[in-house]
């Protein structure tokens, strides 16, 4: 079952405790930043309640991240078939969250970051996003079918953010994957 919920004012307040987190935990780590993303980091956007996260590093610091993420109680999920994008299962007694270390300058990263810019200053696109998440969530039970019954949405939604075919591509193959058990192997937002 999908849950999609209004807009909560305290998930950018979440947003900032997660981040306080990680920043001590990645205060050995040359980290680029730490940004929120998806869809309950866009005011007035209905989302699933869970805090998306990517946490930028280059190349070399992927390691580094993701061994102190492990060291506070992430698990590790692995790239998903998401290239240079590490996902990490968040521990008992923390929000939920998708947190992500991504490589800067990645596809996945672009693509998060200019999805959440676009609903962030158009107010019409982000509320017929809102509309389809809403009527996907009384209409589609698995989470696999929820993120590509978006996709046709977001697709234009990166167009409009500059995305050209061959990145519009690569994102689309990627959601219209194989199911597998975890949701989290996906590049568009996740809610």
């Amino acid at each position: 079952m999908i849950t999609v919920v209004d807009y909560d004012s305290t998930w950018p307040d979440t947003f900032g405790m997660l981040r306080d987190r990680y920043l001590y935990a990645l205060r050995d780590v040359a980290i680029v930043t730490i940004e929120h993303v998806g869809s309950t980091s866009v005011e007035g956007l209905a989302a699933k309640p869970v805090i998306d996260i990517d946490i930028v590093v280059a190349a070399e610091q992927v390691g580094a991240a993701s061994s102190a993420l492990v060291g506070i109680g992430y698990q590790p999920l692995g790239e998903m078939g998401i290239a240079q994008r590490w996902a990490f299962r968040e521990p008992p007694h923390s929000p939920r969250t998708n947190t992500y270390v991504v490589v800067d300058g990645s596809l996945a990263l672009r693509n998060h970051l200019a999805a959440r810019n676009l609903l962030r200053t158009n107010p019409e696109l982000r509320d017929e996003y809102a509309r389809l998440k809403r009527r996907l969530a009384v209409t589609v039970v698995e989470s696999d079918a929820y993120v590509e019954a978006k996709s046709a949405l977001l697709s234009r939604v990166l167009r409009q953010a500059g995305f050209d075919d061959s990145e519009l591509a690569t994102v689309e193959a990627a959601n219209r994957r194989e199911p597998q058990t975890e949701c989290l192997n996906r590049t568009f937002l996740r809610d």
